[in-house]
């Protein structure tokens, strides 16, 4: 039985061109061979983030490199910055590894005012923040320059950004903006199988983590800068995985980071047009939504899980239906990756045909 195309948050579809990357032949990671992979995928990626510094290959979820921020960089207390699911998991993580944490939490849809981060570095102590750019549980993309202002403006804090949903979907500039950590998976707008993340480190991140000692090895950011100048990573890499990262950088530049971005905001905007039609409430407000995936708001007279199912069944494709605590309450429909104007045509048209029949 085949099975449905993507077309949630993550992991979204992959090209054939891709998986066909992921085939290339086995080789050792510790010789000439690994070393000339390692350094032909570093110019393409540092465009896409924005960067002149080495971009650093995490044989991991994400959420190792997230973890990996507060074990590197949290000397004192770290202030997250809480607007849905992921971002809230940020605090949990925090605790988790010991660290003294404290949070803005705002309602989930929510964009973070860069405001509210001034007054409450402003009460001292904080050396870290972690920023959620584009919070995928809802749709928000939360204001990133005006936050990395305000960030700046401290001495000694360090800015974490979440790029895991916004990555290659939308312009951003590490350089620029001043971020210390970028990272992301590769599973959404980077359209690969999931078991990779790629990240970025500022000097100073990488002079607060040399002065933690209990940093840990496995996600040691020094250790990767340490093994970055030989062209290599500290522990084993997911080499099918760099083949693949390669094919799809290489994808991008050929189709333009710029056009890249403009088929996403376009595309994005077909959904939100869609949803218009039918009445459909986007839970972020204007100004705040993301152009990689849209979160609407589920309507009461709507059999939503019975709508999903028949898209699936009947279509082959596949939305999501809201995550954590606003699951069923929303629906998120991704626009993300390699999704072009034809294709999403394809998924609006297929929810069109089912939405009547689960409508009351």
């Amino acid at each position: 039985m085949s099975k449905p195309k993507l077309f949630i948050p993550g992991p979204v579809d992959v090209a054939p061109e891709t998986y066909a990357a992921m085939a290339g032949p086995a080789i050792g990671h510790r010789g000439k061979d690994f070393e000339e992979l390692y350094s032909s995928i570093q110019p393409g990626i540092r465009q896409v983030v924005g960067t002149i510094r080495p971009v650093f290959f995490s044989t991991s979820s994400a959420w190792g490199v997230m973890e990996g921020c507060i074990r590197n960089l949290v000397k004192k207390k770290v202030l997250n910055l809480c607007c849905g699911a992921f971002s809230d998991k940020w605090y949990g993580v925090a605790q988790s590894c010991g660290k003294e944490a404290d949070k803005i939490q705002v309602e989930w849809g929510q964009p973070i005012a860069p405001e509210a981060v001034r007054k409450k570095l402003s009460e001292g102590g904080f050396d870290t923040v972690t920023l959620v750019h584009n919070e995928t549980s809802t749709g928000t993309l939360n204001p990133l320059k005006e936050i990395a202002d305000v960030v700046k403006s401290f001495d000694d804090i360090l800015l974490v950004v979440d790029t895991v949903s916004s990555l290659s979907a939308m312009p951003i500039n590490f350089d620029e903006l001043g971020i210390d950590v970028l990272l992301a998976g590769v599973q959404k707008a980077i359209a690969l199988p999931p078991g990779l993340a790629v990240f970025v480190t500022s000097d100073a991140a990488l002079e607060r983590a040399a002065s933690v000692e209990d940093r840990g090895y496995y996600f040691d950011f020094c250790e990767f800068s340490k093994n970055d100048a030989k062209d290599n990573t500290p522990s084993t890499p997911a080499i099918p995985h760099l083949y693949a990262l390669r094919e799809r950088v290489d994808t991008m530049l050929t189709e333009g980071l710029g056009s890249r971005f403009d088929r996403h905001k376009a595309n994005n905007a077909m959904v939100h047009l869609w949803g218009k039609r039918h009445g459909f409430e986007l839970l972020p407000p204007k100004g705040f939504r993301s152009l990689s995936l849209s979160c609407f708001v589920t309507p009461e007279n709507l059999d939503q899980a019975g709508w999903i199912r028949s898209v699936i069944s009947n279509h082959g494709f596949a939305i999501n239906g809201g995550y954590g605590k606003i699951k069923g309450k929303t629906f998120r429909i991704s626009n993300m990756g390699n999704e072009t104007s034809e294709t999403m045509q394809e998924l609006l048209d297929a929810l069109d045909v089912e939405l009547p029949k689960f409508l009351s």
